[in-house]
């Protein structure tokens, strides 16, 4: 029973680890995401203003 407990603590561990670094993955693509966008954006921008001139 004392293994089975052990066994479930480091599984637990492990998962929430998992988790962890799942979640600073997701947050990281989502401010990459938003990153270029915000670039592109601007790039646009900028040849609009150019071709307009």
């Amino acid at each position: 029973m004392n293994n089975a407990i052990l066994f479930a603590n480091s599984l637990m561990s492990y998962l929430l680890l998992m988790a962890v670094i799942v979640v600073l993955a997701g947050i990281g693509v989502f401010i990459g995401i938003k990153m270029r966008k915000n670039k592109n954006a601007k790039e646009e921008q900028i040849a609009q203003t150019t071709e307009t001139e």
